[in-house]
């Protein structure tokens, strides 16, 4: 009978070290596991950008109605005329100004008054660019103070995209 000694090496064989690194499959799961990450998280991000640019829509247009509506006490007629209004007279008119960064664009329409219909205006700012993307496409301020919204998802853009 012969006695093995166990710590004794074989020659044959390879000593077994300690893995020092990360296994192909290790990798890979976690690239899964990133890639699946970044496909829900960029999508959200990109969204909440464009539900932060639309306070530059909604600020421009209540800024412009206001404006009209100071126009209106002095003059008792609403204008298309950016000078008219406080702008530089880099804008002549009040058609396709670029607001903000540039997300949107505001054309105000008027209609002078014509008795016995009182002159009115609608104020209308729309999404361009990557801005055009985002749920709240078009805003809407009119004469009568009714602010108004399109989407092409939301089914009550009227009340969520003025948040």
């Amino acid at each position: 009978m012969t006695m093995r000694n166990e710590n004794v090496t074989q020659p044959n064989r390879p000593e077994r070290h300690a893995s020092s690194g990360f296994s192909l499959i290790e990798l890979m799961v976690t690239v899964v596991i990133i890639s699946i990450l970044a496909s829900i998280a960029i999508p959200a991000y990109n969204a909440q950008i464009r539900k932060s640019r639309r306070t530059e829509a909604k600020t421009a247009l209540l800024d412009l109605a206001g404006r009209e509506e100071r126009y209106f006490n002095t003059n008792n007629a609403y204008t298309d005329v950016a000078a008219n209004l406080g702008y530089t007279a880099a804008t002549p008119t009040l058609t396709n100004l670029s607001v903000g960064s540039g997300y949107y664009t505001v054309t105000v329409t008027f209609v002078p008054a014509a008795p016995p219909t009182p002159a009115t205006y609608q104020i209308v700012a729309t999404a361009v660019g990557d801005q055009a993307g985002d749920a709240c496409s078009t805003f809407t301020v009119n004469s009568n103070g009714s602010q108004s919204a399109t989407s092409a998802s939301d089914p009550n853009p009227n009340v969520d995209c003025w948040k």
